[in-house]
């Protein structure tokens, strides 16, 4: 490390970190070479003594010793340094009390950063003890934020402090900009420093090996559709899925519904275990499936869907396969086949011709057959499965050539064969794994039901602690699937909505899994209220391997932000459920507005906290809103988001008490919104461009509108106001 001055500006340079100070104006810039990390701000203190703030100046060292700075009193004494520690990829400046000046104060540092292109605040220190997992769409803030990720690079700037507050700037430009606020107290010696900390590769190196952005070209968004596997099991055919396909066509796919995939296709598959399953022959059950899997497909493409298959490419239960090609599959010692759940004879993925047979079958599937996504099984989900399977030692002595990447080549082999521009999903994938170079999406967790069961509570359990335990790789590495979303009668009215919430409010890939035919309007309602998947990306970039009660979204458009916050209750029990607003990263000082979503209910404004009561197995979904003290949005029926996909565009028309909106509609589906209109303010019109238009005040401040139109689109609508003056 080097020090130099010039100009009465202060110098320093590492291998990794270049620092000026320039002390007329207190101004600290800091620069990284390797990541292009800037960041630069003020430098101040501020003393408190006898209820008095006196300002302090921090300028160059005055005893000759460059790497620090001085804390300069009014009567120009030097009552402290900020020690200056500078390491390739951190800097800390650290706040020394000179020795018998003991008083109390703030230093803070105030300024911007920016790292690169694709940047977002975020979170990296978990908070002991804390009950809240945070999520974001769009730009939003949190004041729980302690990073900055950029998801292109796989770069990470970690601040550390007293307190930390990260903040976007709207009006940046191409890369991303933060205001940026770090406090340090003298007295508290534990955080009496401001760290900035680089990390390169941080999904690369700790948990994501095989780290890359997703591909928004080839999969703009979650994938959504519907599967049969959790209600059919192996029994449903083409009959059985067209039928399906149909009732889905009219109710799911106008609101965004896009794939029908089709599980348990392959002949010997009218039962379970897969390993029987013919899986490698291209062979459709003949009674199952008997015009063919072609043809099955135009047939959902003519449905207005993207036809989606389910395989399993890594072995088979068939011996008149296994006989024909025998030196292909794995043998132990004695010539007897190696078998898991992938098949009773299992390939050998050391062979260049076993990899060719797999690239050449899915080429049929996606090429020939038109199947435009793959859900591949077998992988990495567990010990019965071809990842940790490759790798037992009993395994590999069983390869007929040497393979140091057995299932890095067999996946590699997949995508070619389906093409890159299909979609890919892992099913049993995970983050750790040469999967995540390859695939789109990845099932998360295991089936959320038996077999030939029924959907139970325990396996929602199991689905939002897969959900929690990988949402941080979520809509950055991949898009996460934890199975399908199942609000049949099997499940409590409660329970499908904590079920719709597991699935959509997070982002997550949304497959339906019910009989669609059987569900009566208002559980159709649930999934439909999941549609389309709204871009959501995690705030807290670790795994969370508890169950946690509050999830938090924060929604940040360029014309209003709120947070939508569901509130679960796990136990058998009745529950006093509470958080306090600061929980959140909201401000501590403010009030707000809160709107129940299931009930579509005005529960007032709270400030500090919020408490409720809440049935065993069930939750509340609410929005969240800073109170304005004029008329404002609060929520939809629409979207369980509340205005995340549907809400287009807002405006507040002060001078004329109008409030203006843009919304996004479904044909002939009747659209609520909700507003409050507080004390002093009485509805005089409401209008709608293009669709009827419906509104109803109520007595508690909550005013619905309706909007409906027969075609699909967006609808201007004006909400005009009288206010009552005195």
């Amino acid at each position: 490390m080097t020090f130099s001055k010039k100009d009465g500006n202060f110098r320093s340079a590492t291998n990794g970190w270049k620092l000026t100070f320039d002390p007329a104006r207190a101004l600290l810039t800091c620069r990284h070479a390797k990541t292009r990390a800037v960041l630069g701000g003020t430098l101040s203190f501020v003393q408190h003594a006898d209820g008095k703030e006196i300002a302090w100046s921090v300028v160059l060292a005055r005893d000759g010793i460059p790497q620090r700075l001085s804390l300069v009193d009014p009567q120009g004494n030097a009552q402290g340094y900020v020690a200056i520690a500078t390491a390739p990829h951190r800097i800390e400046l650290r706040l020394v009390q000179r020795a018998f000046a003991y008083y109390q104060g703030v230093l803070t540092f105030a300024g911007s950063a920016r790292l690169g292109t694709a940047t977002f605040a975020c979170r990296t220190t978990p908070r002991p003890g804390s009950a809240v997992v945070q999520m974001a769409s769009g730009p939003a803030d949190s004041a729980l934020n302690d990073s900055l990720f950029d998801a292109r690079s796989d770069t990470l700037l970690h601040f550390a402090a007293e307190t930390v507050r990260i903040l976007h700037v709207a009006d940046a430009a191409h890369t991303p900009g933060f205001n940026v606020r770090l406090t340090a107290r003298p007295e508290n010696t534990a955080c009496a420093a401001f760290v900035f900390e680089v990390y390169e590769n941080y999904y690369r190196s700790r948990y994501v090996p095989h780290y890359r952005p997703i591909d928004r070209k080839r999969c703009p968004s979650p994938p959504t559709g519907w599967m049969s596997w959790n209600v059919y099991f192996d029994q449903a055919g083409e009959k059985e899925n067209l039928d399906e396909a149909r009732v889905g066509a009219q109710y799911l796919r106008p609101f965004g519904l896009e794939t029908w995939s089709i599980e348990s296709w392959q002949a010997n598959s009218h039962k379970l275990p897969v390993s029987e399953f013919y899986n490698l022959t291209l062979e459709p059950h003949p009674r199952q499936f008997p015009h063919g899997m072609q043809w099955l497909a135009r047939q959902i493409k003519m449905l207005g869907f993207k036809p989606g298959i389910w395989t399993v490419p890594f072995g088979t239960g068939s011996h008149e396969f296994y006989q024909a090609h025998k030196d292909w599959f794995l043998h132990d010692a004695q010539g007897k086949p190696l078998a898991n759940w992938c098949g009773l004879y299992l390939l050998d993925p050391s062979q260049s011709r076993v990899r060719q047979h797999m690239r050449d079958t899915h080429r049929t599937m996606s090429r020939d057959w038109g199947y435009e996504f793959f859900k591949i099984d077998g992988m990495s989900g567990s010990g019965h499965y071809s990842a940790h399977f490759y790798e037992h030692r009993d395994v590999q002595a069983a390869f007929r050539r040497r393979c140091a990447k057995p299932f890095a080549e067999c996946i590699k082999a997949l995508r070619a064969g389906i093409g890159y521009d299909r979609i890919f999903l892992a099913c049993g994938g995970h983050s750790t794994g040469p999967e995540v170079a390859f695939a789109d999406a990845a099932r998360i967790g295991g089936d959320i039901v038996h077999a030939n069961q029924p959907p139970t509570w325990e396996g929602l359990t199991r689905q939002s602690r897969a959900t929690l335990a990988q949402f941080f790789v979520h809509n950055l590495a991949w898009y996460n699937d934890p199975d399908t979303l199942l609000v049949c009668a099997a499940h409590s009215m409660s329970a499908a909505r904590v079920a719709t919430t597991i699935v959509a409010l997070p982002g997550q890939v949304m497959f339906a899994g019910d009989k669609l035919g059987e569900l009566p309007p208002d559980r159709m309602r649930l999934i439909q209220q999941a549609l389309p998947v709204c871009d959501v990306r995690p705030l807290d970039l670790f795994p969370i391997s508890d169950v946690k009660t509050i999830w938090d979204l924060k929604i940040a458009r360029p014309f209003a932000a709120w947070d939508v916050v569901s509130v679960f209750n796990w136990t058998d029990a009745m529950a006093d459920m509470e958080f306090a607003f600061a929980d959140l990263g909201l401000a501590t000082d403010g009030k707000y507005l809160v709107f129940e979503f299931w009930e579509q209910k005005f529960l007032g404004e709270f400030s500090g906290r919020f408490r409720a009561t809440l049935a065993p197995r069930s939750s509340l979904l609410l929005a969240i809103h800073p109170a304005l003290g004029r008329p404002q949005f609060l929520s939809t029926d629409r979207h369980i988001t509340q205005g995340g996909t549907c809400l287009c565009g807002l405006c507040w028309d002060a001078k004329h008490n109008v409030l203006n909106g843009t919304t996004e509609l479904v044909a002939d589906n009747p659209h609520c919104l909700f507003f409050h209109v507080p004390d002093g303010f009485t509805v005089t019109s409401v209008q709608a461009r293009g669709a009827t238009v419906a509104a109803s005040p109520r007595q508690d401040n909550l005013l619905t509108v309706t909007l409906k139109r027969r075609t699909s689109g967006t609808v201007d609508w004006r909400i005009r106001f009288s206010k009552r003056v005195g």
